[in-house]
């Protein structure tokens, strides 16, 4: 059903066939729902493979990514980052910071400490009112990243689906939390940097790397995890008689799916997830909208 992409310092992160998931026997559908849940419960990250996106539409989703971070800031500053309602549009180097911390004077002294050198590009669902999508004057990109969208939002729903079959849940549980699709596409670039010591995610081709993150932790009441994590770039590579000293990570392009519940979803432990041995709920009920706003209000 799958292999080890990482085994490291304890961190064991896997590849699962998704497709044994999709279309596979009820035994291997099971197998698979369960080797999804059991990643998010032990290191919180896995890879995918076999997923129904298709590699040229991925191919041509970078190569638009990359051309809209070429252009000068004069141009990418006409369709700037807002407000964390809207979360729409460009961000320049050093105006995002993630952090845990919530009180804008603590966030605002990291962000001068150790600012954030990445830009990135933020696009939502097409028909949100209220909150129309920035998209840049770039022949075909709107095209490109609102097909890439809609595959990422159905692939979300198979994921989410999955972890509830290994839940033990009805297998459409979150189909009525999911299906507006209140997601958010990330392009992002990394300029070039030095040195930094972390374990290493490598990249796998054709697979889609998916951690649980936040919310969903907070859901399954800390059943499973959300794991601190950051890019770092791959070292570039040696010429013959070169050190093997790397002292420069090239510039990377990124491309992250944000995948949320809707935004009007009230979000509280999912039933089996506390009693008995388990405990008690260990969060409050929030909106899946308010949660993401808070968060992005201490991002920016």
């Amino acid at each position: 059903m799958g292999s080890t992409a990482v085994e490291q310092d304890g961190l064991v992160i896997p590849i699962i066939n998704f497709s044994d998931f999709l279309s596979g026997s009820p035994e291997s559908k099971a197998a698979t729902a369960k080797a999804i849940l059991t990643a998010f419960q032990t290191s919180g990250f896995l890879y995918l493979s076999h997923t129904p996106i298709p590699p040229d539409l991925l191919t041509s989703v970078f190569a638009n990514s990359a051309s809209f971070f070429d252009h000068g800031e004069d141009f990418k500053r006409k369709y700037l980052w807002t407000t964390p309602d809207s979360n729409r549009g460009y961000s320049a180097p050093g105006r995002e910071k993630v952090t845990q911390l919530t009180k804008p004077d603590e966030v605002e002294s990291l962000r001068e400490k150790v600012p954030d050198l990445k830009e990135s590009f933020e696009i939502g669902r097409e028909d949100e009112p209220g909150h129309p999508n920035r998209w840049p004057e770039l022949a075909g990109f709107r095209e490109v990243m609102t097909e890439f969208h809609r595959r990422c939002h159905e692939l979300n729903v198979e994921v989410m689906r999955a972890i509830a079959v290994g839940m033990g849940l009805a297998e459409g549980f979150f189909d009525g939390f999911v299906d507006r699709g209140d997601n958010t596409l990330r392009l992002l670039h990394y300029p070039a940097v030095g040195k930094e010591r972390f374990v290493d995610a490598r990249p796998v081709e054709g697979t889609v790397v998916v951690n649980a993150g936040d919310l969903l932790a907070r859901w399954a009441n800390d059943g499973v995890k959300s794991t601190i994590h950051r890019v770092v770039e791959p070292p570039p590579p040696k010429e013959e008689g070169e050190s093997e000293e790397v002292k420069e990570y090239p510039a990377r392009y990124s491309v992250a799916y944000f995948c949320n519940p809707n935004f009007d979803s009230f979000i509280e432990a999912i039933p089996g997830t506390y009693g008995g041995e388990k405990g008690e709920k260990k969060y409050e009920g929030i909106y899946s909208g308010e949660y993401l706003v808070q968060r992005l209000s201490a991002t920016y």
